[in-house]
């Protein structure tokens, strides 16, 4: 009972925390500011047919932004591509100067770059592989904040901040996740989960036995006392010899 005991305290403690942020806020949507630029038809004086001929096994092409130009964006065999709009070139994989720049561009504070870092592989744990290679560019603000910028798309695949980062680590201690994150069916957890239901009756019944059934005892003993037939005294008087 006491190993449930510290169980319970680790519910109560990240539970609080994960209740006492905002949710919005812990995914770092504070941190960036979507921009509704208008896509500008005259810009776009690349012709779709010459893109084609030159990729032309491209698909899922859209034309989109990035920062504040027109560009267009496809796939090819799953690997992603951007053309500059205007005039075809190529512009992925992205250099640190553009990552910085489109990291800027939508950061929604004023706080200095500290760094940028280009991550193709074993990314840490706030970032999901699907997304490499990608920039990590960080921000030297409250929280630690950083925007993780597609290399091959330009787009912002995700942001963090410390305090997302310890949301992370109290969910896992949360929900007794204590190998790498990525467990969907926790049988320790469920087990202990179960215990604690037993542990929460049996203290209920241990209750009632220790403390409830002999208070009451003590009070029906007690009105059993007051409520007893009293002995008569003779008391003697003075015409009586």
């Amino acid at each position: 009972m006491l190993f449930i005991g510290a169980q319970f305290v680790i519910w109560s403690v990240t539970g609080a925390y994960m209740v006492f942020f905002d949710i919005d806020y812990i995914h770092g949507d504070s941190l960036i500011v979507n921009h509704q630029t208008k896509i500008k038809p005259d810009n776009l004086t690349y012709p779709t047919q010459a893109l084609f001929q030159q990729y032309p096994q491209a698909e899922n092409l859209s034309v989109g932004m990035l920062v504040n130009r027109e560009v267009y964006r496809f796939n090819i065999d799953k690997q992603a591509f951007m053309l500059d709009a205007s005039n075809g070139k190529l512009l992925s994989p992205i250099d640190e100067q553009s990552a910085i720049a489109v990291a800027k561009h939508f950061y929604a504070d004023d706080g200095e770059v500290i760094n940028a870092e280009l991550i193709i592989e074993n990314p840490p744990f706030e970032l999901s592989s699907r997304h490499l290679p990608t920039w990590r560019v960080n921000f030297d603000n409250f929280g630690s904040p950083a925007l993780y910028i597609s290399a091959t798309n330009g787009k912002v695949v995700t942001k963090r901040h410390e305090f997302w980062r310890i949301f992370d680590w109290m969910f896992r201690f949360h929900v007794m996740d204590y190998d790498d994150g990525g467990n969907v069916s926790n049988w320790f957890l469920f087990i202990i989960a179960l215990l604690a239901l037993f542990a929460a009756f049996s203290g209920l019944v241990l209750t009632y036995y220790k403390m409830i059934k002999p208070m009451f005892s003590k009070r029906k003993n007690s009105d059993f006392d007051n409520q007893s037939p009293q002995p008569k005294m003779n008391v003697p008087t003075g015409d009586q010899p």
